[in-house]
Order: structure tokens, then sequence, then C-alpha cells
């Protein structure tokens, strides 16, 4: 072999090695999103599984209002149907997040059921996970924002069109009863 057809051959290698690492970079990255993604899930199922303890905590108080109760099982509902992409699920959770808010104002009505330690404890749980959700969510759309950049720059671009990545969509609210986070702590 010439010293032409060494250097050809090192630099096929060279290329191919890069290609490698910009595939691997992607592919990583890829599976931050959806790792990140998976924990948004599990924070919004820990939410919807604190419903029905609201829902039946507060049935057992006379003349409390079952249309409240109602619509925050239906967007409950809502938001637990089925597999939907981040923009879906963000309206799907910012119903059910203004549907608990609702529940709690009306709570105000209600002393007894204000100073019962069942729902106290619930209320805090609310608020704990109402917390957890936003982290995740800034984490979750840190990770579709570096990956993004990573597809908009050059040469990793170039590598995710030839594989066919996708950008992810951001998980965004634009419910002001969501941007403020819902609290579920009450002044005593």
């Amino acid at each position: 072999m010439g010293s032409g057809e060494w250097v050809l051959l090192l630099a096929v290698a060279l290329f191919l090695m890069l290609l490698a690492y910009a595939y691997n970079a992607l592919a990583r990255m890829r599976n931050v999103v959806r790792g990140a993604w998976s924990d948004i899930d599990v924070q919004l199922k820990r939410r919807a599984d604190l419903v029905p303890n609201l829902v039946e905590t507060a049935k057992g108080y006379a003349g409390f209002e079952q249309t409240v109760l109602q619509e925050v099982v239906r967007a409950r509902s809502g938001a637990s149907a089925g597999q939907m992409g981040p923009a879906r699920r963000a309206a799907a959770e910012e119903e059910l997040a203004a549907r608990i808010e609702r529940v709690i104002a009306v709570v105000e009505a209600y002393p007894e059921l204000k100073s019962s330690a069942h729902f106290m404890r619930l209320q805090e749980e609310l608020s704990e996970t109402e917390d957890s959700i936003a982290n995740a969510r800034r984490y979750y759309n840190a990770a579709v924002r570096d990956f993004g950049t990573m597809l908009d720059s050059f040469p990793l671009g170039l590598v995710g069109l030839a594989f066919r990545f996708r950008k992810a969509e951001f998980f965004s609210v634009t419910d002001p009863v969501e941007r403020r986070a819902p609290s579920a702590r009450m002044d005593k």
C-alpha cells in the first residue's frame, strides 16, 4: 500500500469515528429527553392519583358542591387518557390543575373540611407534587432545548438528518392558573 492509500484509509476511519461519535451523542441526548419525559409522567400520575382521595374526602362533607367534584374527576380522566404528546398532555394537565385549584378554593366555605387532618395532608401532598412537576418540567424543557440545539448545529444536524432524529416538543404551560403553580396550602 502506498502512502496515498494510507491517507485515504486514515481519512475514512476518522470520518467513521466522527460519525459514530455524533450519532452516539444524539442518541444519548434523545434518551435524556425520553427519561426526562418519563419523570414528568411519574409526577403527573402522582397528582392524578391524589385526585380520588381529594374527591372522597370532600364528598364526605354535606353540601359540598358536587359539580366541582365531577369537573375534577372529568379533568383527571382527560389527563390520564392514553398516550399524548407533550402539547396535548400540557393542555389536559392545565385543565386538571385548574379544577384542583377550584376544589381547594371551594373548601374555604367548609371550615370542618378545611381543618380536617386528612384534607390538610392531601393539600401538603398536592403542593409537594406541584413543586415536583414544575422541577421535572424545567429539566425536561432544558433537555429538549439542548437536544434541539444539537440538531441545529453543524455537523450534528447533518447526522441527525441522515438518521432521522427529530426534535422533541416542549412541555409548555399557557394557562395562567398553572403558571403560578396551584397552591394546595391554605392559611389557617
